[in-house]
C-alpha cells in the first residue's frame, strides 16, 4: 500500500481508531447477517445470508465480470503493486471459493480482493448489494467500492483484506479519509482502515460479516467509470437500448444486471469496451450523443454514484431504422468525449437470428409430430447425434468452423476454466494452443475445434450445449440452441 489513511480537517467526523456504532431499525428484518470471530467459517450462514442477494444467479463467464477489474488509469497503474493472482472456483448462488496453500498475499483475479493469510486456508466470499444496506451509510460518508461477505475456515489465518475502490485519487488522496462499513447483525460499525493505495483500502480483520469501503472527502470525488449497454429483444424492426453510466464498483454493476433481468422486457447485453476514457465526477453533467440522430431520453444527466439506490437510472436510446450508429458520452463542461462506441448490426444479429430460428423450428416440430413430448424430442435428437445417421429425413451435423468462431467470440475470461471443467480438456492442450497462437479469440476457436475433432461424429451444437449448459453464458447457450435448430 502506498498511502496512509488520513482524516479530513476540522469539519470531519472524528473517529480515530474507535468504532462508531450505527443503529439500523430497518435492517434486522431484511438481513440475516451475523458476526463471526475472525476467520470463523459458517457455510450454512454464508449460504443463507447471501441467498437473497445472489438468487438471480451470477453473471457467469463473460456476462458478469465485464467491468470487474477495469484497467486502471495512468495515476493508479503507476502505484498498483503486483500481487500473486489466483482464480477462484465459482459455487452456486454467486459464491467464490479460494484454496490457498501457504502464507502470503493473494489477489482474486475476478473481484480484485486481496487476502493476506498467515497459513493455508479456504476462503469463501460473495458480492453483495449496497442498496440493501443504504440506511447504514450516513453522511458525510459515501460508498467507495463493492461490498463483500467473506468467510474462512481458520480463526487466525486471515490477517487482512484489501477492498478495491472505484476512485481516482490522483494528487487529492490527502484530502480523503478511508474507513470500512462492517455490518453486524441489525446494525453496523464504521471501522478504521489500516492503509490505502491508488486502488485498494486495507482492513485488518476483526470478525467476518459483510464489509465494504467508505470514503469522506473535502474535495469533489472522481470515479473510474463504465458505460454498460443492453438491447431490447422484441419483434420490432426498430432498435431500443438501455445505457447505464456507472462507477467501477462491482456491487453497482451487479445491481444493474439484476435490474435488467427483472425488467418486464427481454434484453441482451451488447459487448463493447465499458471503460470511460475520462474520469466521472459527482455533480457534473453529461450528454449521450447518437450519430446518426436518435431519440435519447433523457438528453442530459447529472452524474451521481447510484450504489445505494434501489432503482438504477439509465438513458434510453431509440432508433427507427436498424442502421449502424455511434454513441458518445460527452462532458458538458469541457465538451470532452468520456466514452465512445460504434454499434453494428453484427453486435446483436446472432442472438436475433438464433431466437427466430429456434421459434420457427419449434413451430415446425409441433406441426410434424404433435404427439411427442419435449423429453421425447430431446431423446430422439440425442439418439440421432450419437448415431450420426439420417433419421426421419434429418441428418445431424457437426458444428462448422464459422459456428465455432461465433461461440469462441462469446466466451469471456473464464474460457480456460470452462474448457477444463466442462469439456474435459487438458491444461497441456491449452498451453500448446497459447504457445502457437497469440490472438485470444483464435485460441478459443482452436480449443473448440480440438473438442469437435475429439468428439468425431458427435461434435454437434446440442452436444456442446449439454457440456456447457451449467457454466456458459446465456448468449452462448442461445447461439447453440439456434445452431441446433438449423440442423
Amino acid at each position: 500500500m502506498s498511502r496512509r489513511g488520513q482524516e479530513p480537517g476540522s469539519g470531519a467526523e472524528s473517529l480515530s481508531s474507535d468504532e462508531k456504532e450505527i443503529v439500523a431499525d430497518g435492517v434486522r428484518e431484511e438481513s440475516s447477517t451475523e458476526e463471526h470471530p475472525a476467520g470463523e467459517d459458517n457455510s450454512e450462514h454464508s449460504s443463507s445470508s447471501t441467498s437473497e442477494e445472489e438468487s438471480d444467479g451470477e453473471e457467469s463467464d463473460g456476462r458478469r465480470s465485464e467491468a470487474n477489474c477495469l484497467p486502471l488509469c495512468e495515476h493508479c497503474r503507476n502505484e498498483n503493486g503486483q500481487k500473486e493472482q489466483v482464480t477462484p472456483r465459482r459455487l452456486a448462488g454467486g459464491q467464490y471459493i479460494m484454496h490457498l496453500d501457504t502464507e502470503g498475499t493473494y489477489q482474486c483475479s475476478l473481484t480484485g480482493l486481496i487476502f493476506e493469510v498467515m497459513k493455508a486456508v479456504k476462503i469463501r466470499y460473495s458480492l453483495l448489494s449496497w442498496s440493501k444496506y443504504a440506511n447504514l451509510v450516513e453522511k458525510p460518508w459515501i460508498v467507495g467500492g463493492p461490498l463483500f461477505d467473506v468467510r474462512c475456515d481458520s480463526a487466525t489465518a486471515l490477517a487482512s483484506i484489501q477492498f478495491p475502490h472505484s476512485l481516482c485519487l490522483g494528487d487529492h488522496g490527502a484530502g480523503m479519509a478511508f474507513k470500512v462499513l462492517h455490518i453486524k447483525g441489525g446494525g453496523a460499525a464504521i471501522e478504521p482502515s489500516a492503509d490505502y493505495s491508488a486502488s485498494h483500502v486495507k482492513w485488518l480483520v476483526s470478525s467476518l460479516s459483510p464489509v465494504g469501503p467508505l470514503i469522506q472527502s473535502q474535495e469533489p470525488v472522481q470515479y473510474h467509470g463504465a458505460v454498460i449497454l443492453y438491447k431490447v429483444v422484441d419483434e420490432q424492426p426498430s432498435l431500443s437500448f438501455r445505457v447505464y453510466v456507472a462507477t467501477n464498483n462491482d456491487s453497482f454493476i451487479k445491481d444493474i444486471s439484476r435490474a435488467v433481468k427483472h425488467s418486464n422486457k427481454k434484453f441482451i447485453k451488447i459487448d463493447k469496451p465499458p471503460v470511460c476514457q475520462k474520469l466521472l465526477q459527482k455533480g457534473k453533467r453529461y450528454r449521450l450523443v447518437c450519430e446518426p440522430e436518435a431519440e435519447v431520453t433523457p438528453e442530459e444527466i447529472e452524474f451521481v454514484d447510484g450504489s445505494l439506490l434501489k432503482l438504477k437510472s439509465y438513458i434510453e436510446v431509440y432508433l427507427e431504422k436498424p442502421d449502424d450508429f455511434t454513441l458518445s458520452l460527452i462532458e458538458l463542461e469541457s465538451d470532452a468525449t468520456v466514452w465512445k462506441a460504434k454499434l453494428r448490426e453484427s453486435d446483436w444479429i446472432h442472438y436475433d437470428q438464433n431466437k427466430n430460428e429456434q421459434k420457427r423450428s419449434a413451430v415446425s416440430v409441433k406441426k410434424r409430430k404433435p404427439a411427442l413430448s419435449i423429453l421425447e424430442e430431446d431423446a430422439l435428437c440425442s439418439k440421432k447425434q450419437r448415431t450420426g445417421n439420417k433419421a426421419g429425413g434429418i441428418e445431424t451435423r457437426n458444428l462448422t468452423d464459422q459456428q465455432l468462431m461465433v461461440i469462441a467470440k462469446l466466451f469471456g475470461r473464464q474460457w480456460r476454466e470452462i474448457a477444463i471443467e466442462c469439456l474435459q480438456m487438458e491444461m497441456k492442450d491449452i498451453e500448446q494452443i497459447q504457445a502457437t497462437e497469440e490472438e485470444v479469440n483464435m485460441q478459443k476457436f482452436l480449443l473448440l475445434s480440438k473438442w469437435r475433432d475429439r468428439e468425431q461424429g458427435n461434435g454437434t451444437a446440442e452436444a456442446l450445449y449439454k457440456s456447457l449448459h451449467e457454466k456458459a453464458s446465456y448468449e452462448i447457450l442461445q447461439a447453440l440452441q439456434g445452431f441446433s435448430a438449423q440442423c
